[in-house]
């Protein structure tokens, strides 16, 4: 009850938040992925989470259980870049169809240097033949050049604010490197007409 009350208090009191969208930013696609390990204490499983920016906002966001188990932080981790990796896929298709192809590869920030390895080099095979081969397909992806991952601290990682509960302070930050702000901040509630 008291979580569902939190809940209901935040709402009310980010009513007139919004993300904001500029103009003069580049149409280039961003992704940040993160999990939290064994989040679950019931059930020991890890929960994913992503955010994937165009220019100065998040566009597609999301926070889900892992289907499976993972036996480590750095399996959680490339589990959840797996699904991030899946997820760029498709807003690479959808952009293109939209006239704004991406060129270069996607990059994908991820805070675990160990599942950034893992994605990168096949030769570490023998210690993740557990792992599922639906997850190995992000491997493919940056062997193709259509995504590549790279380290991102963990006070600059989006997605945590999918996965974590944070201090009030911390979230902030991320809420607003999210591109949210507002309409008071912005100077918009007048002409919203609020």
């Amino acid at each position: 009850m008291q979580a569902a009350k939190r809940i209901l208090r935040y709402v009310k009191g980010t009513q007139s938040d919004g993300i904001f969208y500029s103009a003069n930013c580049p149409v280039k696609l961003v992704g940040y992925t993160d999990s939290d390990w064994a989040g679950d204490v019931e059930r020991a499983k890890s929960t994913s989470g992503y955010a994937f920016h165009i220019g100065s906002g998040v566009i597609s966001w999301s926070s889900k259980k892992q289907q499976v188990v993972a036996l480590s932080s750095t399996e959680a981790e490339y589990i959840a870049a797996t699904n991030s990796a899946t997820r760029a896929v498709w807003l690479r298709q959808l952009l293109g169809a939209l006239h704004h192809e991406q060129k270069s590869p996607t990059t994908i920030y991820c805070d675990n240097n160990s599942a950034i390895a893992l994605a990168r080099n096949p030769v570490f095979h023998g210690r993740t033949k557990h792992i599922h081969v639906k997850f190995h397909y992000i491997r493919d992806l940056v062997n193709d050049k259509v995504v590549e991952v790279q380290y991102c601290p963990t006070g600059e990682q989006i997605a945590d604010i999918f996965t974590k509960g944070l201090k009030i302070d911390v979230f902030m930050k991320l809420k607003k490197m999210m591109g949210m702000e507002s309409l008071d901040e912005l100077g918009l509630r007048e002409a919203v007409g609020s």
